[in-house]
């Protein structure tokens, strides 16, 4: 499977649902925004939606449609009580002194590393993904996962696979530089680039 045979098949689909996982983590890659825009230009005219469990921000801050993502493992820019004694979640720069009003304690990011994290943060964008997702069924679906690992495989990962093996017309392209291999539940379903999926975009 070429680079140019996947990006054909993301040009021909009718549904492309992303994942983004721990190799687009922004931390020494200093073009990250420009690897989001590269997938914004291949991506603009397709009715997509990203899951993403990068929890640095970044994607925030790219030319990506806020819309369609999902970030389930949070964001750091936003931030929360660090003992959760409220629900509330700030956006950045909201609190300048970074110190819960409600306690007086420190605020830290709302990611799965708080102590507590608050999930409703993200919930709303989940409800909108899984009604997207419903409506892939019989669709012409590519699933393109980007770097996904086994962090949080529960995320991306094994409900991808799933999502491959029960839509008769979907079909999954894992590239990763490490974990590119294939469960035996998808093979015939989905192809594997063991390429790092930031050089993939870099060679675009």
């Amino acid at each position: 499977m070429t680079k140019e045979q996947i990006v054909e098949e993301i040009k021909s689909c009718e549904k492309l649902l992303i994942g983004i996982g721990e190799e687009w983590i922004a931390e020494g890659n200093e073009d990250i925004q420009l690897l989001y825009h590269k997938l914004q230009n291949l991506i603009q005219d397709k009715d997509y939606f990203i899951v993403t469990t990068v929890t640095d921000g970044e994607i925030r801050k790219s030319s990506l449609v806020q819309s369609r993502i999902v970030a389930p493992c949070g964001n750091v820019t936003w931030r929360q009580c660090s003992k959760s004694c409220t629900k509330d979640i700030w956006e950045p720069g909201e609190i300048p002194d970074d110190i819960c009003p409600h306690c007086g304690q420190p605020l830290t990011g709302n990611t799965i590393e708080a102590e507590d994290y608050i999930e409703e943060g993200y919930l709303p964008q989940w409800n909108a993904y899984t009604r997207w997702l419903s409506g892939t069924l019989n669709k012409r679906l590519v699933l393109l996962e980007l770097g996904v690992g086994f962090q949080t495989p529960t995320v991306i990962r094994w409900p991808f696979e799933k999502t491959a093996m029960v839509n008769k017309k979907a079909h999954l392209y894992r590239i990763h530089g490490k974990f590119a291999q294939l469960s035996e539940a998808v093979k015939g379903k989905a192809d594997s680039i063991s390429e790092n999926s930031l050089e993939f975009f870099r060679k675009l």
